[in-house]
């Protein structure tokens, strides 16, 4: 079989608080917790795990996640994230391909949201 990607995971001090932050984000849903806190899995509508939550000492790294949404929608959506507790990093912009926002979630992980032209 070889190795395949499975989902990516985040370590937090917090796997409640930032399961409730990508739930409400991405309509995401609980699917796994192990331990008590330890160990939180999220999955989509059809259930394909997509986010772990790991308990242990947050990082900062070079990876961040990159979301997508509809042109329209854009501002309605950077919005949204901001109220469940996502920070812009900086200004949001409109480059030649669209625009972008540049965001952390309650911890601190960068992610991207992005709307292409």
């Amino acid at each position: 079989m070889g190795v395949e990607f499975d989902l990516v995971t985040i370590d937090t001090p917090d796997t409640s608080r930032l399961a409730t932050f990508w739930n409400a984000a991405l309509r995401l849903h609980e699917v796994e917790r192990e331990d008590g806190e330890r160990w939180v899995v999220l999955a989509d509508a059809d259930g394909t795990r997509r986010i772990g939550l790991q308990r242990g000492p947050h990082r900062s790294s070079s990876i961040h996640l990159d979301l997508v949404c509809a042109s329209v929608e854009f501002d309605t959506e950077v919005s949204r994230l901001e109220l469940l507790g996502a920070r812009l990093l900086a200004p949001a912009r409109r480059e030649p391909y669209g625009s972008i926002a540049n965001m952390c979630d309650p911890d601190g992980n960068p992610f991207d949201i992005c709307a292409y032209v």
